[in-house]
């Protein structure tokens, strides 16, 4: 069985792993123009929160009331969300560089060059069943740290946000690819609000140019890429 990335719109994403574990990366689905799916069609065993936005972790309590999932986030976001109704036994509080075993997946969070209205901005590598890797970026500009981290972590799939005017542009984000150097790069955080950039051409184009030996797979939300 292979492991599945499911796009759910803005920086939305569902990962189902070959061992049947579903984990969700900032689940915003009310409000979220590019959603395909509801809070109340939504499994998950675990959830993943970058950082503290309205368009990344606003949901987490619906989501997490949905699933019955544990939530990781920081634990100043922990703290906010629980006053909101997030169960604390239902939260794993952890900071950049930790790394927590959650039953043969173990989430790494990596830092993110961006803002937070909780604690600070992060990323996510995922380390699956079979050892492969899913590299969720988060909201970040450009940082040459992400080579370290891929030397680390060798990365199977890299989930980059391209829309510019909050996180990396195009050019940017392609660039990053030669730090990071993952098999195959999904983008996000596009095309969702007029402010953002509208398509994924430019860096389909400047990816090609950069890094050449990296698959590029645009999905639109409701999309899927196994792996």
């Amino acid at each position: 069985m292979a492991h599945r990335l499911r796009w759910l719109g803005h920086a939305s994403w569902e990962l189902t792993t070959a061992g049947g574990k579903v984990i969700l990366f900032d689940p915003w689905i009310n409000g979220n123009p590019k959603a395909p799916v509801r809070i109340e069609d939504l499994k998950a065993d675990y959830i993943l929160i970058t950082h503290d936005h309205f368009d990344h972790a606003s949901d987490v309590v619906a989501v997490q009331k949905q699933t019955g999932a544990t939530v990781i986030l920081q634990p100043e976001t922990a703290e906010r969300y629980q006053k909101e109704g997030l169960p604390g036994d239902k939260c794993i509080g952890m900071n950049i560089g930790g790394s927590v075993e959650l039953g043969g997946v173990v989430v790494t969070m990596t830092e993110a060059y961006h803002s937070s209205e909780t604690g600070e901005p992060a990323g996510y590598i995922v380390t699956l069943e079979d050892g492969k890797r899913v590299y969720d970026a988060g909201d970040t500009g450009i940082h040459c740290n992400m080579a370290t981290w891929a030397e680390l972590y060798p990365l199977d799939v890299a989930l980059l946000p391209i829309g510019s005017h909050f996180t990396m542009d195009p050019r940017q984000a392609a660039h990053a690819l030669t730090f990071l150097k993952p098999k195959v790069a999904l983008p996000q955080h596009y095309a969702t609000f007029p402010l953002l950039v509208q398509s994924a051409d430019d860096f389909v184009r400047f990816a090609k140019q950069k890094a050449p030996g990296v698959e590029v797979r645009v999905l639109e939300p409701g999309g899927t890429f196994e792996f």
